[in-house]
């Protein structure tokens, strides 16, 4: 399926779906049984960030998605929310006092592309910031990086292709080799302003 099937009203209503799943098991322990009988399919990834009361700053709280999920999009978003809220490693699950302090966003994904690219600054110039997120795929391990990831990093594209290569548990230069597949994708992005307030595409 390709993000221009999802429209900014879907869009808005996937964030909307990840914050009450994640209410509704935080707060009563029940997974909400989302069933629209809808048949699209994408990698969808649900990322949650605390906001700082005080100067407005948010930072990562958890992040959770799937690639090539077996459900369709609303159904993945359910448990993709749950997961980043509760079973993200790098983090504690979120408590029941944190609902009014943290945001919500999607990201709709792009079927992911094979791209071979060489250790030159013509070729790295097919990876755009902001707009391509990437797939390391390697005899060490695997990684992923959102299109946002690098913006809010302020990486070059050379930096981030050495943080992908780290994120899978692999040597800085792992993408060069010939064993390894890389892949780029896109992103529709979905978020909530401020926590349970107005949604906005980002990049609509």
């Amino acid at each position: 399926m390709a993000t221009e099937d999802i429209t900014s009203g879907e869009g808005i209503h996937l964030v909307r779906l990840a914050r009450t799943s994640v209410e509704s098991y935080i707060k009563n322990k029940k997974i909400i049984n989302y069933n629209n009988n809808s048949n699209k399919r994408a990698g969808v990834f649900v990322t949650i960030y605390h906001i700082n009361k005080i100067n407005s700053q948010k930072n990562l709280r958890g992040c959770i998605g799937y690639v090539s999920p077996p459900l369709n999009i609303y159904e993945s978003v359910v448990v993709a929310a749950i997961n980043a809220a509760t079973g993200d490693p790098r983090f504690i699950a979120i408590s029941e006092k944190e609902l009014n302090e943290i945001i919500f966003e999607v990201s709709v994904l792009t079927k992911p592309s094979l791209i071979k690219l060489e250790n030159t600054d013509l070729s790295l110039s097919k990876i755009v910031i902001g707009r391509n997120g990437l797939i390391l795929e390697s005899k060490y391990g695997s990684g992923l990086f959102l299109p946002q990831v690098p913006v809010e990093q302020k990486w070059n594209i050379r930096e981030y292709l050495t943080n992908l290569c780290y994120k899978a548990g692999a040597p800085s230069d792992a993408w060069l080799l010939p064993e390894s597949k890389l892949y780029t994708f896109c992103s529709l992005i979905f978020r909530e302003k401020l926590p349970n307030r107005e949604i906005y595409a980002e990049n609509a």
